[in-house]
């Protein structure tokens, strides 16, 4: 075994590969950017080297600079990660020229499997079988349109390097192959530097599905089983699970053959996934699924093969760079429950996805790794989320075990969703809510998820559902009402300043206003036991326990039951009609929180309605980015939620939209340039009265 390793990689799978490097007794080298100074990995490390500006082509991807970091460090070797340099032909050439060692596949394998249509004709010469469709070398037009008509529609227009989901369009009449074409090109230019395309047949409820494929230089070639990756949001994985659901032993004999054959064709060493398209319209049959691609990497999704299998891959990585034999062979591979993986990002599902920067404040409340339980944090409380790199904060795996493989399945579910809601990634936007939501469909809990389900359900995940947001609403209103506890026997009590709901002539009335992400509800308070209270709201009674302040005094938990009773009970009764939700609330931050999403609950003073009615005059950079587009010019008359701006950050492009009504006084550019967050766009001027 090597005594150092340096990961030319930043985030959770620095600190994944670091953590195995530490058990192994083998120094680990971290490398940094000016946005990481000081991130986790760098402290998780035994050393952290500086290798250039925030911008990853000046750093991450800069291959010479990472190469003199191992030089300057002593490293014996170097992982890769994945993204950045990891599937990079001529980095890991120049990793072994280096006389290092290169823990991953050999750089011909990379080279082999890195365009997608020569990695194609490899699966149909080694007997894999493949989608039809166009991989020739004319690339003109009239040729792609003739193959496009001779496939069939739908078809998708695919670039052949690079992946993530980019140079990707679908295409589902003859009219739309020209259109889709410069589309598909134009953005694989921008982002592999080649605008090379091959076309597909369509597959149009698909299921991903995958296959963990391991080699040595001794010649043996092991699977570890199949992972499916169905639930995806533009073809980026959002939950992934092993084994997939409704394999049977046919198909995955099947499947793990073809995998291992088309490992075998390549002469595979390290660790590799084989991609594959099923039919996710009927049941997995060992016809129905087809070669999609191979990742000549480590990925993202590996902690589920690993709960599944027992096996640590980080280590199988190193001992099978370091020349030893695989560990274990197929025969003794085991395959045990279920895992489930959700990645959590800094975005916001409500605005299209859109990226979110900040220091992070908390993260969880349950031990870092429980026995069910799984954290896969790059980030840790204190450490500020930077816009200019991947949104990934970290990824939670459940794994669960019962008699069949359904219950196996339903007990990592039930595991996951649990402790996303007990996770409290605070400082930020994330995308924890539209997880619990996703994770709680119908269709993710029949285990027949394809990959359009999540652009399908639209809004159904992307918000909150109305009937959350009324428990937050009655839980908040009882936290305003419900002041008796702070008062004490002796105290004196101002009747004019207590909320006690006395009206002259009239029965005693306590209620009060509540904002909940913009809509205003009137919380009343019918009953308060010692225990419990009823509450009235949109005329449905709620059942609320009476708030529970934690050590800090800022933090209250509240569990409501929305009432469905011909008569509700009184506030001292302990049995809840139906289950209910924990409301987690902050007074100070004017927050809540409830199935790992957070709300924001309105302030209703006079200034706070005044700025809101007033808006604002500048439009400024959400965080860090690059201006790419600007639809105005200093004059222009605009009107309330015109979009202004385009910023791009995070691989997303965010339209920035007017505050209020007004005429554009300043406008900051050129395009193209580079923006810090909170950096003003444009100014506003009042409109000029007649």
């Amino acid at each position: 075994m090597f005594r150092s390793v340096l990961v030319a990689n930043r985030g959770e799978i620095a600190v994944r590969v670091f953590r195995t490097a530490r058990r192994l007794g083998v120094r680990s080298i971290a490398v940094f950017s000016d946005a990481d100074r000081g991130a986790l990995h760098t402290r998780e490390a035994d050393e952290a080297v500086y290798i250039g500006p925030a911008p990853a082509a000046e750093s991450y991807l800069n291959a010479v600079r990472i190469l003199k970091a191992a030089r300057d460090s002593g490293a014996e070797a170097i992982h890769p990660g994945y993204g950045f340099l990891s599937e990079n032909f001529g980095f890991s050439q120049a990793v072994k020229d280096a006389g290092l060692i290169w823990i991953g596949p050999s750089p011909h394998a990379i080279k082999a499997m890195g365009l997608k249509d020569e990695a194609k004709r490899l699966a149909e010469a080694a007997g894999v079988p493949v989608l039809p469709g166009y991989r020739g070398a004319d690339q003109s037009v009239e040729t792609l349109q003739a193959e496009a008509d001779r496939i069939g529609y739908p078809l998708l227009i695919k670039a052949i390097a690079g992946g993530g989901g980019r140079g990707i369009r679908e295409v589902h009449s003859r009219d739309d192959v020209r259109p889709q074409l410069e589309s598909a090109r134009r953005e694989a230019l921008a982002a592999f530097g080649n605008d090379l395309v091959m076309l597909e047949r369509l597959v149009t409820r698909p299921r991903h599905i995958e296959v963990q494929v391991f080699g040595d230089s001794h010649g043996n070639i092991v699977h570890l089983y199949e992972r499916d990756c169905s639930l995806q949001r533009r073809r980026q994985k959002v939950v992934e699970e092993a084994p997939a659901p409704g394999m049977n032993t046919a198909t995955r004999k099947a499947m793990t053959e073809a995998a291992v054959k088309l490992a075998m064709a390549v002469d595979y060493q390290g660790a590799g996934t084989v991609e594959f398209i099923v039919d996710g319209s009927q049941a997995l049959s060992p016809t129905s699924f087809w070669f999609l691609e191979m990742n000549t990497r480590l990925q993202v999704e590996h902690p589920v093969t690993e709960l599944i299998t027992g096996v640590d891959l980080v280590e199988w990585q190193f001992r099978v760079a370091a020349g030893e034999p695989l560990p274990l062979p197929q025969n003794r591979i085991p395959l045990a429950g279920h895992a489930i993986e959700a990645r959590i990002a800094a975005e916001n599902p409500a605005l299209g996805f859109r990226p979110s920067v900040g220091r992070l404040r908390e993260l969880n409340d349950f031990p870092v790794n429980e026995e069910d339980l799984r954290l896969d944090a790059g980030y840790d409380v204190g450490d500020r989320v930077p816009g200019i790199y991947d949104n990934l904060v970290a990824k939670l795996i459940a794994h669960g075990v019962g008699d069949k493989a359904q219950s196996a399945r339903e007990a990592a579910r039930v595991s996951l969703v649990q402790g996303l809601c007990r996770l409290s990634p605070e400082g930020f936007t994330t995308n924890v809510g539209f997880l619990v939501r996703a994770l709680e469909t119908e269709a993710f809990v029949c285990g027949a998820v394809q990959t359009g389900l999540i652009a399908e359900m639209g809004e159904a995940l992307t918000h909150p559902p109305q009937a959350t947001i009324e428990v937050v609403a009655v839980a908040a209103g009882l936290l305003q009402l419900d002041t008796i506890g702070e008062v004490t026997a002796d105290a004196w009590v101002d009747p004019w300043a207590t909320p006690s709901g006395f009206r002259v002539n009239a029965p005693p009335r306590r209620q009060t206003l509540v904002t909940v992400e913009n809509a205003t509800f009137t919380v009343e308070l019918l009953e308060l036991g010692s225990l419990a209270a009823l509450l009235r709201l949109n005329g449905q009674t709620y059942a609320a326990q009476r708030p529970s302040f934690t050590d800090d005094g800022a933090r209250t938990l509240v569990v409501v039951a929305k009432g469905a009773w011909t008569k509700p009970p009184r506030a001292s009764d302990e049995i809840w009609s139906c289950s209910p939700k924990v409301v987690s609330l902050k007074p100070s931050e004017q927050t809540a929180r409830v199935d790992g999403q957070t709300y924001d609950l309105g302030d209703h003073s006079f200034e706070a309605a005044l700025a809101a009615a007033e808006g604002g005059d500048d439009v400024r950079s959400p965080m860090p980015g690059k201006l790419i587009a600007l639809a105005i010019n200093v004059g222009d008359a605009v009107t309330r939620g015109q979009t202004l701006a385009v910023v791009e950050a995070m691989k997303m492009e965010m339209g920035l939209p007017a505050p209020r009504d007004g005429v554009v006084e300043w406008v900051h550019g050129p395009i193209g340039t580079q923006l810090s967050e909170g950096q003003p766009l444009v100014r506003l001027a009042p409109l000029k009265s007649d």
